[in-house]
């Protein structure tokens, strides 16, 4: 959407880190610890207290509506819509509407999804791309506190890491309502000495919209892998490809005069088509000093966005939508040594990596359209944007109950930008030192204490940065700062001291210095002011029974801005800044023939404009499975999305715009609605 659409880019995002490379922490001396067939987040495992691991059984066992899903396996994760299924979630954390993931960095197998520099934002995070069955773990991190995470994670990283075989072939069809439709088919095979895995997903749905979605999509998946933990490596090729209708968020006011119901559209002509092709190599090998890491990677995307938020208000005869558009190559690779070794007396790991990464978009652009059909160029510009990321870490065992991770990374970023628009087009470069502190104490009684410290940056769009002419004649404008510092600090508890219960406990702020954010929609820099964010995470994964499982993760966040603005009127709250979130889960693993799982997701009502005098309504959505075993290798599921069939919104903004017959802009929410109750009917077949 226009400005409105996000406050502000927020703490940005996006370390190149490599391919199957362990955690931080992960290589440390550390006491062996119990998994329980979903988590991994034991004491001894991380460097943290909001750090952890998801296994790809707990993965299996859930529902999942989108594909972009899988990233609410992170505690405090939601992720909603406001456009086409082909359209890059909407993601909120930790007191942030992150919009398509402008501050939190994802990773596909060592691949970074955030696109910077992008025709619609900062650090866009389509994860359309994936097929869920094919994940084999998700690492996630939170803050700014690990030297491997630069760019696009301030708010915190994923790391979803694909599997390199499945324990047995899978075979699936699925019907579901609103014309649901989804055929999958994978298997790994013995290769010459290593494993071939292959995936290949068949999908599309009309949706519950008046204006058909129409969505057509298909993803493949080609791995080969080989060696062990210590000495191997994989070469993996992904494609996919999409096209869809959208239906965006409407007026509340069109709805309630009935001038369109929920699920009705403005503009039946938007829409888009993407693609993503990807080759990616990576390299693990122990040696002498302790451990090497490699991954390349090379990926052509492509994207054409047709979207009309404001519908009449520019353009009161032919309407207001517009083509964003870009056709990026991105090629990057990433190098890690750790060198293991007691150092006067202490044991002790030191890492050095280098990350590099180079994107280039020939052309990226935002052009006035009429149902799709080009009437105007707003802006057209090749961009290309190189960083090179250098990071050294420090791990000590100084106590038998007390270690400390020190690092320090430097970022160095070009801007290569030339504009349609006189004055726009320039070169620029700027680098950044962040350093970074954890304090490990414990474990006491199964419960270890963690002290986080560390600052990070987001990088701005390279338009922005290059940018003193705004679009359409708009006149002068103050280029964007590249890179903005952000600073942030954690206290947490781990405990295992109720048999069978993984909790934690986490206290966090974290600071921007801005939250300027380059707006794809109206291809301009909006000024923003420096924030503060604070809040508190507890988190709670119980095997009550080897076939019972409970989760719960409650959080709760404070979002404001620390300066005042330029002009009175205006307050400090941050427009869609979520602040509370519960979710609930019970899974049954195998209790004789029948598997489930019930999972239930809360979102508090969020601030829409500055000063809290309008707000969103709260969203609580239930998601349920059911599984019953025909025979050792068949299974049939049935999962029932918006179990109780609640009306509530995906999401929601605060925004003028101008409908058909109206003679003057209204100020109005307008809403994205969560889809109606659905079921979708699977047969599995194993081979």
């Amino acid at each position: 959407m226009r400005s409105n659409k996000k406050s502000g880019l927020g703490a940005a995002l996006l370390g190149l880190a490599a391919a199957g490379t362990a955690q931080a922490g992960d290589e440390k001396t550390l006491p062996a610890v119990d998994v329980n067939g979903h988590y991994d987040n034991a004491v001894g495992t991380s460097d943290a207290a909001s750090q952890g691991s998801a296994t790809a059984e707990l993965i299996g066992n859930r529902p999942i509506l989108r594909p972009g899903e899988v990233l609410e396996f992170v505690p405090g994760m939601i992720v909603t819509q406001h456009s086409g299924d082909g359209k890059a979630n909407q993601y909120f954390l930790r007191g942030f509407n992150l919009d398509h993931g402008t501050d939190f960095a994802t990773y596909v197998d060592g691949m970074p999804v955030n696109m910077r520099s992008h025709a619609h934002g900062q650090g866009y995070t389509d994860l359309n791309f994936l097929i869920p069955e094919l994940v084999g773990r998700i690492d996630y991190k939170k803050g700014p506190y690990f030297a491997d995470e630069g760019d696009f994670s301030s708010v915190g990283a994923a790391r979803l890491r694909l599997a390199d075989r499945l324990p047995l072939g899978i075979a699936s069809l699925t019907a579901g309502s609103y014309g649901y439709g989804r055929a999958l088919l994978a298997n790994a095979v013995a290769l010459g000495g290593g494993s071939l895995l292959y995936g290949l997903e068949l999908s599309g749905s009309k949706g519950p919209w008046d204006n058909p979605e129409n969505l057509r999509k298909i993803s493949a998946l080609l791995r080969y892998s080989s060696g062990s933990a210590n000495d191997g490596y994989s070469v993996t090729g992904m494609l996919y490809r999409n096209k869809w209708n959208s239906t965006d968020q409407i007026p509340l006011r069109a709805v309630e005069s009935g001038r369109i119901g929920r699920f009705g559209a403005i503009d039946n002509t938007d829409g888009g088509e993407s693609s993503r092709y990807s080759l990616s190599y990576a390299l693990h090998k122990a040696n002498r000093f302790g451990m090497f890491e490699a991954n390349a990677y090379a990926v052509q995307s492509r994207l054409d966005l047709f979207s009309n938020f404001t519908y009449f208000l520019d353009n009161p005869v032919d309407g207001d939508q517009f083509n964003q558009s870009e056709r990026r190559r991105m090629l990057g690779f990433n190098l890690g040594q750790t060198f293991t070794a007691k150092w006067g007396g202490f044991d002790m790991q030191n890492r050095i990596g280098l990350q590099v990464r180079d994107d280039r978009l020939s052309p990226v652009g935002l052009y006035t359209t009429v149902a799709r059909q080009r009437t105007g160029v707003t802006r057209e510009d090749r961009v290309r944007e190189g960083s090179a990321g250098l990071y050294i870490e420090n791990s000590t065992q100084w106590l038998p109950k007390f270690r400390s991770v020190a690092g320090v990374r430097h970022d160095s970023y070009r801007f290569d930008v030339n504009s349609s628009i006189p004055g726009n087009s320039g070169k620029v470069s700027s680098g950044i030192t962040s350093p970074k502190l954890s304090l490990i104490f414990g474990p006491w009684a199964k419960t270890e204490f963690f002290v986080n410290h560390g600052q990070g940056f987001h990088s701005n769009d390279a338009r922005g940065v290059t940018q003193t002419q705004l679009p359409n004649s708009g006149g002068p404008t103050d280029p964007a700062a590249p890179l903005v510092k952000t600073r942030g600090a954690e206290f947490g508890v781990r405990s295992e001291i109720i048999p069978g219960l993984q909790s934690s406990l986490a206290l966090w702020q974290l600071k921007l210095a801005s939250e300027l954010v380059f707006v794809g929609d109206a291809g301009a820099t909006e000024p923003s002011r420096a924030s503060r964010r604070s809040g508190i995470e507890w988190n709670n994964h119980y095997v009550a029974a080897p076939w019972l499982l409970f989760d719960l993760d409650i959080a709760a966040s404070r979002a404001r801005y620390t300066q005042d603005p330029q002009s009175g009127g205006a307050g400090n709250f941050i427009p869609g800044a979520l602040g509370k979130v519960v979710s609930f889960g019970v899974t049954v693993r195998e209790l004789g023939p029948w598997v489930g799982s019930l999972q239930w997701r809360y979102f508090g009502p969020r601030p829409l404009i500055e000063d809290n005098s309008v707000r969103s309504g709260a969203t609580s959505l239930a998601y349920l499975r059911v599984g019953y075993h025909l025979g050792p290798k068949a299974r049939l599921g049935l999962d029932v999305y918006n179990l109780f069939n609640r009306q509530a919104s995906d999401v929601d903004y605060y925004y003028p715009s101008m409908l058909r017959g109206e003679t003057a802009a209204v100020n109005n929410i307008h809403f994205h609605p969560v889809e109606p109750r659905s079921l979708r009917l699977t047969l599995t077949l194993n081979y």
